[in-house]
């Protein structure tokens, strides 16, 4: 998809240390702008019942998602697929602020691999067969985050665009537990058909509005984070 890169720089007008994410000419995020990706972990969890949960987060980034995900004391396990194996090893030599609680932790699973290959496979989450890209994981998840593409039509690469599906969410679907929830970050305002894609697979949708403060502007900027549940009965 391009080459990744790290950028800290000082922001003068605030006086901190500011991490910016690219890849190739494209910027993807910034440590600025942290708050809905830290809601997708809190509100997507919120929406799960039980202990001893296991987690599956598609996209470490800056990895406020996946830190989030560990504050939750209900989790057990928490596995991140990231395909750019670049972004692991910013985590691992601790280069980013949430790095070492994140890498420190037990809990903590960092695998490189292409999470919308993998949900495509047929055994690529569960720990068997040539296609599995953990060798130990769960064959179903409590909780599937991803935050991964701007949005689920603007997406870092055509080949993501089969996920965003009815057929590519049911075969997520397939992995989580019954009373499994599935969310997902996004750039845009809610897409009504993309919320109309999810109520084809999941029993229970929200398209939740997460507003937070720009800096730049001196107003406020809105992402959206989509939280989609399956009915606990479900087999």
């Amino acid at each position: 998809m391009g080459e990744i890169s790290l950028r800290r720089r000082l922001e003068p007008s605030l006086g901190v240390d500011v991490y910016e994410v690219r890849l190739g000419d494209e910027f993807l995020m910034s440590s600025l702008f942290t708050v809905a990706e830290v809601e997708l972990a809190r509100r997507g969890l919120a929406a799960v019942s039980g202990t001893d949960l296991d987690v599956l987060v598609g996209g470490l980034g800056l990895g406020y998602t996946a830190r989030a995900v560990l504050e939750d004391p209900r989790v057990g396990c928490l596995c991140v697929l990231e395909t750019q194996a670049a972004v692991i090893d910013w985590h691992r030599r601790e280069l980013l602020p949430l790095a070492h609680d994140l890498v420190a932790d037990p809990r903590t699973r960092l695998v490189e691999g292409d999470f919308f290959a993998a949900v495509a496979a047929v055994d690529a989450l569960v720990g068997e067969g040539p296609a599995a890209v953990l060798d130990d994981g769960p064959s179903r998840w409590h909780a599937i985050l991803v935050d991964i593409d701007h949005t689920p039509r603007h997406l870092l690469h055509p080949s993501h665009g089969d996920f965003y599906t009815t057929a590519g969410l049911r075969q997520l679907a397939r992995r989580l537990h019954p009373g499994g929830v599935f969310g997902l970050w996004s750039d845009d305002p809610p897409d009504p058909d993309f919320v109309t894609v999810l109520e084809d697979v999941f029993d229970h949708v929200e398209a939740e509005v997460v507003t937070f403060a720009n800096h730049y502007t001196g107003g406020r900027s809105a992402n959206t984070v989509y939280v989609a549940a399956l009915d606990g009965l479900q087999p």
